[in-house]
């Protein structure tokens, strides 16, 4: 028997994209505006990325593309992540205990797994940055989980 109920999972994806792309457009705007202080999560990527490159024995892509994939994965597991903001009433709740949780790792995480401290971690601004990046990127994916059930209610 089907469902009449609408699927959940089309509304999940795009309010997490949404909060993915919100991210990522921040951190990509303070790169250029502000170098001295502001996070550098794309460097953490590229270094992710060439760590795991290694590992699996695989070509090392040139910076351009290393970047660039960097980029496409930031905004896929980004996505994937804020995704579980979900939908409903809680749905804020949720975005910013995810936001915080993730800008809390994004601070706290790197240096233990090996990527260094310092895109991260470098200044006071520069932790308050990525930890308040991650909290918008959040309240941006239950931002646009909220519209998207306000919309289809109409």
């Amino acid at each position: 028997m089907k469902s009449t109920k609408p699927s959940v999972m089309p509304q999940a994806l795009a309010s997490g994209l949404a909060g993915a792309t919100a991210l990522t457009l921040l951190h990509e705007i303070a790169r250029h505006l502000r170098p001295q202080d502001a996070p550098r999560m794309d460097v953490l990527g590229m270094r992710a990325l060439r760590k795991l490159l290694g590992k699996a024995d695989a070509p090392q892509p040139d910076h351009n593309t290393l970047f660039n994939l960097t980029m496409a994965g930031d905004l896929l597991s980004n996505g994937l992540y804020f995704s579980l903001v979900g939908r409903g009433k809680k749905a804020w709740q949720r975005g910013a205990v995810l936001g915080l949780a993730a800008g809390i790792g994004g601070v706290v995480l790197p240096g233990p797994l090996g990527l260094g401290e310092a895109p991260s971690n470098r200044t006071p601004q520069t932790k308050l940055m990525t930890v308040a990046w991650y909290l918008i990127g959040g309240l941006v994916a239950a931002g646009a989980s909220r519209a998207w059930s306000k919309a289809r209610k109409r």
